[in-house]
């Protein structure tokens, strides 16, 4: 019987040492796969049987051979969860970067065809037609100012309020994909927990589960917590969005229009709980929901919606300062002035603002001295010097932007650096090592040699039993 015993132990070991190739191979296969975590085979000795019954004589006895009890994932849950929370956080700085780059680009300062040029050359416009009143040719350089300074506000405007558009639907996209990722993580739950059942391995599903954790987490900033049947909860606010197989959406509420954000503001709220804010702090789509919170008297709203407001308050600014000196003037026939700028009705003031004056109608001279007199033209020009000028205000606005823009894109540098090193600490760990695996593969291949060995010898022992027994003497 102890032969028999020794050819079993051979064989088990034969059957362990090809699962730990399998390992390597399975290991080797996936040495470029994204998110693949290194396995390795988890082995223990069988130990002997004990002796049971009054005459059972006692001896010593080897092992029955090995076991395989688990082929683990080497991957490390703190890093891990250090990789979602990193994520997270760039998602959140990089979305607020790209956004205040693109406003700043969109200011176009310093530069010929940035409102600051164009403000000057306004100003600077009225300062010539003071010297010459009346000049046809130098009217119609004051309406031609006039027109690219109002172009240059409307536009302005406009690339405002298309980002912020752009935006709003692009959180729309971000919060299904959201549920589409949670979707995602409650069925590999659902997965891992049968195949455990089972008593297969869970490893590759475990991999993607992390991968889909980790995009949700620079989605939402979600938080897992593993349960001990092996499916993970992940959190948002504090809330699950993924309890074990069951999800809770997320829904976008709120105005479609930035002009509409103030009375209506954007969130992101639990579709089974309406109204209720799913309290999203991190990632992607909190960059976006503060991104496109509405401006705020103290100035400290979302980004767009304050650059918006600044906009209309320069147009209404603009328009009010110069209408009051041009009214109280009178062209050069003598005729009482009108107002030069006007606004649309049913609009922003920076989306209405429009040159109302035209040719002919543009005062230069106080009332009562004289065709030639030039004191209402130069009391205009005047106004470009002030110290809260139109040009000063939108020179403070340029400048806050630019800063707001290097500060948010220094973050995201960091929080990039951050995240890729997360991901670095984790690859030393779960990533495959050629070097390492070579070593495993010549390892397991020679155990493997001498456990066959061990059972052609076995093979030969229990021929000569079987066999031979006997025929000696014949």
């Amino acid at each position: 019987m102890s032969s028999f015993a020794g050819l079993q132990t051979a064989f088990l070991a034969v059957t362990a040492q090809r699962r730990a190739l399998d390992v390597v191979g399975q290991n080797i296969a996936n040495v470029n796969t994204p998110g693949y975590t290194r396995q390795r085979v988890e082995m223990s000795p069988v130990p002997s049987r004990g002796g049971i019954g009054l005459f059972t004589q006692q001896q010593v006895a080897p092992g029955r051979g090995v076991s395989v009890d688990a082929i683990s994932r080497l991957g490390d849950a703190h890093l891990d969860n250090r990789v979602r929370s990193t994520a997270a956080a760039s998602g959140f700085a990089s979305v607020r970067a790209a956004a205040l780059a693109a406003l700043e680009t969109s200011l176009r300062e310093p530069g010929e065809t940035g409102l600051s040029a164009r403000l000057d050359a306004f100003w600077a416009s009225w300062e010539d037609l003071a010297n010459r009143p009346g000049d046809p040719a130098a009217e119609a350089v004051v309406l031609e100012g006039a027109t690219a300074v109002v172009s240059a506000i409307t536009a302005g405007y406009q690339e405002v309020v298309d980002q912020w558009a752009r935006g709003r639907s692009a959180l729309d996209g971000l919060v299904s994909d959201l549920n589409t990722a949670a979707a995602q993580v409650a069925d590999l739950n659902a997965r891992i927990r049968s195949t455990a059942a089972a008593g297969g391995s869970v490893n590759e599903l475990v991999d993607q589960r992390a991968a889909v954790a980790a995009t949700l987490a620079a989605l939402g900033g979600g938080e897992a917590r593993h349960r001990d049947d092996g499916a993970v909860d992940v959190l948002i606010g504090g809330n699950p969005i993924v309890q074990g197989t069951s999800v809770n959406r997320l829904v976008v509420t709120g105005a479609a229009r930035v002009q509409d954000a103030a009375a209506d503001p954007v969130q992101v709220e639990w579709a089974h709980r309406p109204g209720t804010p799913a309290g999203v702090g991190d990632g992607e789509i909190a960059a976006h929901v503060s991104l496109l919170a509405p401006a705020q008297p103290a100035g400290t709203g979302g980004v767009l919606a304050e650059a918006a407001a600044t906009y209309d308050a320069l147009a209404a600014d603009l328009a009010a300062a110069v209408n009051a000196v041009h009214t109280t003037g009178t062209t050069t026939s003598g005729a009482p002035a009108g107002d030069v700028f006007g606004f649309t009705p049913g609009v922003s003031a920076a989306a209405g603002l429009r040159v109302v004056v035209t040719a002919g109608g543009l005062a230069t001279a106080a009332p009562g001295a004289g065709p030639l007199d030039g004191s209402v033209a130069d009391a205009i020009a005047a106004i470009g010097r002030g110290a809260g000028s139109p040009g000063a205000v939108w020179a403070a606005f340029v400048t806050t932007t630019g800063a707001a823009a290097r500060t948010a894109n220094d973050r995201a540098d960091l929080a990039a650096l951050s995240a890729r090193t997360a991901v670095n600490l984790q690859l030393s760990t779960a990533g495959v090592d050629l070097d390492e695996e070579t070593m495993n593969l010549l390892t397991y291949q020679r155990a493997y040699e001498g456990a066959a060995r061990v059972m052609t010898v076995m093979d030969e022992m229990l021929d000569v039993l079987i066999n031979r027994t006997g025929v000696v003497g014949r």
